[in-house]
């Protein structure tokens, strides 16, 4: 899949599933193929564990972008920031904020009150106060993360999808133009492009929405 997306795509997720089958070895292996790595652990965890995790992450090849779980808090968030302060070259450290499947009642039923909304931008707040260069959010919440974290802070937008698309398991989902015109900094495009028949071909279609939308 990812020699066939050469040139469509500039970097690739790793998430759990290939690095709990594979490990550092997959991140390896697409490096040398020459993308940037998104590596999507969600790291929630006590503070120096966390700092150890990312620490270790950030030494491996061509990782760009790194994920860990806002919900973990503020120590944990600086411990992440601190374990790569001062490197000359660091994965952007990413703040989950709200997952792009949850709506509000899921949140209830986990003891989180509020709106999907409300609560990833006080998320947003607080990761970028813990020193985090970004967060992981939905189209639905990027516009209001950027007006109150400025144009610098990272935003990266999952659940997105081409009007033809499903949403298979996603309740907040944008199109590919609707998420950059809300803010988002990167998308993640998964399903639509790695199910799809000629995955290269749907990779450069989205590329294409993409330059519609002026960016």
């Amino acid at each position: 899949m990812a020699r066939r997306l050469r040139g469509a795509a500039d970097i690739l997720k790793i998430g759990s599933q290939l690095f709990t089958a594979e490990g550092p070895r997959a991140v390896e292996k697409i490096a040398r193929l020459g993308f940037g790595v998104f590596l999507d652990l969600k790291f929630h965890d006590i503070p120096n564990t966390v700092a150890g995790s990312v620490a270790a992450a950030a030494e491996l090849p061509g990782v760009r972008l790194l994920t860990l779980h806002t919900l973990g808090g503020v120590d944990m968030m600086r411990a992440a920031a601190g374990a790569v302060a001062g490197r000359r070259k660091r994965p952007a450290l990413l703040g989950v904020t709200i997952l792009t499947s949850h709506d509000a009642a899921t949140l209830r039923s986990v003891g989180i009150s509020g709106t999907p909304g409300s609560r990833a931008l006080a998320l947003a707040k607080l990761a970028r106060r813990a020193g985090l260069d970004g967060v992981v959010a939905s189209a639905h919440e990027a516009r209001a993360i950027r007006r109150a974290c400025g144009a610098k802070f990272l935003i990266v937008v999952p659940g997105v999808r081409p009007a033809s698309a499903s949403v298979n398991d996603q309740s907040r989902v944008a199109t590919p133009e609707a998420a950059i015109r809300a803010g988002a900094d990167y998308l993640v495009i998964g399903r639509p492009i790695t199910g799809a028949t000629d995955p290269r071909r749907a990779a450069l279609a989205i590329g294409e929405e993409i330059a519609s939308a002026g960016h």
